[in-house]
């Protein structure tokens, strides 16, 4: 089962996270641009969203015990972690290189402080305030976390179905929404969370598991694309005005739900979108990799060398960036990020089938 025009969903919120990140180098109209695509951020619920959809249509049924709760953590570390922990090391070099040339510009006593963090993947539970060396991976640490409390979903499945499930995302918020209260997290409320993002992450994960059932039963009836768009179109309409949380959350989540419908319904729907696959696949590629690139095109290049020389418009030069960022993101799907997999849960060992074995005898 290929889920397209969510791959799409999922690429096109990834390069608009890439462009917010990289406006913060503009010389010119920054203010703008990052104000505008800010109201865009609720994208990353969607991510979220999306995880919890495909994880549990997956795995709500395998994982049963002890045993394939383990097989189940290795696989998705496997996924995860390798290139998570290549960029994070990448950015602690670049802060020793910092802290030996004793550079001021650089917050390299920040990121070597919460390098224990990054490596264990801990840095988005509260255990520190601050966004250091792979800005984005917070968000790395927050899947982790997700996919540490999966079992409560096929839990709450067995306890009570649909209701059940539905009735521990209620749960869940109602928590945030308290904790919120309290000032427990740093930016004033759950919902725009990322040092402590994890817990956001959480409710977001349980949707896409909600989602995944209700599209599993076949609740309602969607054979045609046009609802998921026309839901996903106003989710953005509500963001770009506004429109509180609470209304975009749903949207969100009914857009995913009625894309699922349809897709399932009509996989061929959506064939026309194939040649596009080989790209769209790599939006996780894209979202951990573009702060590298934005290192060394805009930090080092641009902001050291180019802005003095003035001789390229920056909203010509930016499209090198991220024209680069999607090329290192296709190369590190093909050729790292499924050998540094095999690393950490190497396939399991072919099995030889003796009655061919006796045939070629």
């Amino acid at each position: 089962m290929h889920y397209r025009i969510i791959d799409c969903w999922r690429f096109v919120a990834a390069m608009l996270v890439m462009a917010y990140h990289f406006l913060y180098s503009a010389p010119y109209g920054m203010e703008t641009g990052t104000a505008f695509l800010h109201r865009l951020l609720p994208l990353l619920d969607l991510f979220f969203m999306i995880s919890g959809y495909f994880i549990t249509v997956r795995y709500a049924e395998r994982v049963v015990d002890l045993r394939s709760y383990g097989a189940f953590l290795r696989r998705r570390l496997a996924r995860l972690y390798p290139l998570h922990l290549l960029i994070t090391l990448f950015f602690a070099a670049v802060a020793l290189y910092a802290w030996s040339i004793g550079a001021k510009h650089y917050p390299w006593a920040a990121a070597l402080e919460d390098l224990p963090f990054h490596i264990f993947g801990l840095h988005a539970l509260g255990l520190t305030d601050e966004l250091a060396l792979n800005y984005v991976s917070w968000s790395i640490s927050a899947e982790l976390f997700s996919y540490v409390m999966f079992p409560l979903i096929p839990l709450a499945l067995g306890m009570g179905g649909l209701r059940g499930l539905v009735g521990l995302v209620a749960l869940w918020i109602v928590g945030l929404e308290v904790l919120s209260a309290s000032g427990f997290f740093p930016s004033g409320h759950w919902t725009t969370a990322d040092t402590h993002g994890a817990y956001r992450a959480f409710a977001d994960f349980l949707v896409g598991g909600a989602v995944a059932v209700f599209v599993q039963r076949r609740i309602v009836h969607v054979t045609s694309h046009w609802p998921s768009i026309a839901l996903i179109g106003a989710a953005l309409a509500a963001m770009i005005v506004h429109i509180p949380y609470y209304v975009v959350f749903p949207l969100l989540a009914s857009a995913l739900a009625c894309s699922a419908l349809a897709e399932t319904a009509r996989p061929d729907s959506t064939a026309f979108l194939g040649p596009l696959m080989p790209v769209t696949r790599v939006s996780f590629g894209i979202y951990i990799w573009h702060p590298v690139l934005e290192f060394f095109f805009l930090e080092v290049l641009w902001s050291r060398w180019l802005v003095s020389l003035n001789v390229i418009d920056f909203y010509v030069y930016w499209l090198l960036p991220m024209a680069a960022t999607i090329v290192v993101a296709i190369l590190s799907d093909r050729f790292v990020e499924s050998r540094l997999a095999k690393l950490v849960a190497p396939p399991p060992p072919k099995k030889l089938d003796h009655r061919a074995g006796l045939a070629a005898a």
